[in-house]
């Protein structure tokens, strides 16, 4: 796919959602760390349905703590693996009590650091990723299996893995779209460029998506 086509695409994306935001339910840096964590492999709306009744009791690291690890799980049990979740983020929690002193951690603060978000149970790559794109307004590119597959298919940025997508859409997209691009093309791979039977017939792109079995489906 060459740049112009690019541009269009993200032209007319930006055009149709000049404001996109996750669909995860936050209210402080530190909600919404633990609601990404906990959407791996689950939907944003399994995951609200448990921060949503979490977080007005305990939405910080003390206060998870103070929950117990075993109460803690009893609020996200409604979400898969969520055993494993469960610990990552009550070590994290520690983490960041121990480590990052230096921060308001009651008042949600998170550090501004990938190597540092990284560093905490259960934060990798893409996590880190939609953190400090979200909050901090990092140029970050977050590929989850939705973008992997809409890189892909419309050949916006093709690659074999996460990591190779990731670095060729950072590098083609244009700094005036890189900041929202994760939000739109989240979006557009989870709700119209569906894994099974893309919508094609309702799709804002599809002129210019080079994707060769287009469907009539809107």
């Amino acid at each position: 796919m060459n740049k112009d086509k690019r541009i269009q695409i993200l032209t007319r994306l930006r055009d149709d959602n000049p404001n996109p935001e996750t669909e995860l339910n936050f209210a402080t840096p530190f909600e919404l760390l633990v609601a990404v964590t906990l959407s791996a492999q689950a939907t944003d709306v399994g995951v609200n349905k448990a921060t949503d009744k979490l977080f007005p009791v305990a939405n910080t690291p003390q206060g998870i703590l103070d929950l117990g690890l075993e109460t803690f799980k009893d609020y996200i049990k409604t979400i898969g693996l969520y055993n494993s979740k469960a610990n990552n983020v009550y070590k994290a929690c520690q983490i960041l009590i121990e480590k990052h002193s230096d921060l308001d951690l009651e008042a949600g603060e998170i550090p501004e650091s990938r190597e540092a978000l990284e560093a905490l149970p259960g934060v990798g790559r893409k996590t880190a990723n939609v953190v400090l794109n979200t909050i901090f307004g990092w140029p970050t590119m977050a590929v989850d299996t939705h973008i992997f597959r809409w890189a892909n298919r419309t050949k916006f940025a093709m690659g074999k893995d996460v990591v190779a997508v990731e670095n060729k859409l950072v590098k083609v997209i244009p700094k005036e779209f890189i900041v929202d691009a994760h939000h739109w093309f989240i979006l557009h791979g989870r709700y119209i460029c569906t894994a099974r039977k893309p919508r094609c017939g309702a799709c804002l792109i599809e002129d210019l998506c080079e994707f060769k079995e287009k469907t009539e489906i809107a």
